[in-house]
């Protein structure tokens, strides 16, 4: 092998030769060597034969020797080639591989910022669902407190009394006004006697007086608000409807809260109402029919008969003679349209009598049964028949 200097090797401006420092190889010399065993050679030559390539050199009669030499300088050439190529990138090979080594360091870095972030994540995540169940628990709490709150609010205002409503019932007078307050002293009545659990609060024990003195002082009042209407209504020339219509119906609700809280003036009031009724109704429905009975037109008497009386008194005795038109003392006439206006309003007497009218008895007796069936469907609508 010749002797390779590093000057003759490389010089500036010349190419790295490998060549130089590897040399020639000598395949001669190993395959004379005694330790090469050539023994089942000719069998393997045979076996491959037909091998394109092994065929190719055989037809040739090239030596073994000679082409094992080719491919050892063409695999040398390669290897060399291979090695300057290397040797043209080591600069970016170095680039590269200190590139790699500071991604790897930045990638180290970031490994451990993200397991750090991985175990505060963690953290936050632990710390998320115990906030989380200490908020469903406010929630849970903030609900019952909301029921317990709006509960507490309605018992409250149904159970306090407030000091309007105490000026109100006291001293105030009977108008719209009161009748809303008694409403209200009504719901809270029946609001602590209802519910069980009411009864049983210490709040209702310093209610409950307060709430019985003004049920006695609102049904005193109301008492003494009914009993001057029923005075009115004795009072001659008093419009009794109108008086129904306009104080009565008006204040129906007195009615009622005397009937739901005060019983027995109620059923007094109630007596008194029917008595006052039972006695101007009376004289009024007797004034009436007596001035019908002026308005009556006389169609027949008791004497008149159907027929001819022909009994005599004597022998020579002629017989009675008949009356005279004798039959429209029975005949229907014109009479018959009284059913035709069996809804027209009754009569008015003393219209009737100032007009010299005369009626027959068929309408004096629908005019009487008519003002008696208005007469109690008017007291049907009243406040102690539908309270």
């Amino acid at each position: 092998m010749a002797d390779v200097t590093p000057s003759s090797v490389v010089s500036p401006g010349s190419t790295f030769d490998l060549g130089a420092f590897v040399g020639d190889l000598n395949v001669e010399d190993d395959l004379g060597s005694d330790d090469v065993s050539l023994e089942g050679l000719q069998q393997e030559l045979e076996e491959c034969k037909n091998d394109e390539v092994v065929a190719n050199i055989l037809s040739k009669g090239t030596k073994l020797r000679d082409y094992t030499k080719g491919v050892e300088n063409d695999l040398r050439k390669v290897e060399l080639d291979s090695i300057q190529d290397y040797i043209k990138e080591s600069d970016n090979l170095v680039s590269l591989h200190d590139q790699i080594r500071d991604c790897d360091s930045i990638l180290s870095h970031m490994e451990t910022l993200l397991s750090g972030f991985q175990a505060e994540i963690g953290s936050i995540s632990s710390d998320i669902k115990i906030l989380q169940e200490k908020s469903m628990d406010m929630g849970l709490r903030l609900k019952n407190r909301k029921v317990a709150e709006s509960k507490l609010a309605k018992f409250v205002e149904d159970i306090i009394v407030p000091p309007r409503m105490v000026d109100i019932l006291v001293d105030g007078e009977v108008n719209e006004e009161y009748l809303r307050t008694l409403e209200t002293l009504s719901k809270k009545l029946k609001f602590v006697e209802v519910d069980p659990m009411v009864k049983a609060s210490k709040a209702l024990k310093d209610v409950q007086p307060e709430l019985e003195k003004l049920r006695q002082k609102a049904v005193s009042k109301v008492f003494d608000f009914i009993v001057q209407k029923l005075y009115a209504l004795r009072k001659p020339k008093t419009n009794i409807q109108i008086l129904q219509q306009n104080v009565l119906l008006k204040y129906k609700y007195v009615i009622t809260f005397l009937k739901e809280h005060g019983k027995e003036i109620y059923n007094e009031v109630r007596a008194a109402y029917i008595d006052t009724m039972n006695k101007v109704l009376s004289a009024h429905f007797r004034a009436y029919i007596q001035a019908l009975e002026k308005l009556q037109l006389d169609i027949a008497t008791a004497e008149d008969l159907i027929g001819v009386e022909t009994r005599s008194s004597g022998l020579f005795t002629r017989a009675r003679e008949p009356l005279k038109n004798r039959s429209a003392v029975f005949a229907l006439g014109d009479r018959i349209n009284i059913i035709k206006g069996i809804e027209e309003p009754a009569l008015i007497p003393h219209i009737a009598e100032a007009s010299s009218l005369k009626y027959p008895y068929e309408v004096l007796f629908r005019s009487l049964q008519k003002l008696l069936m208005d007469t109690a469907t008017s007291e049907y609508t009243t406040v102690f028949c539908t309270s």
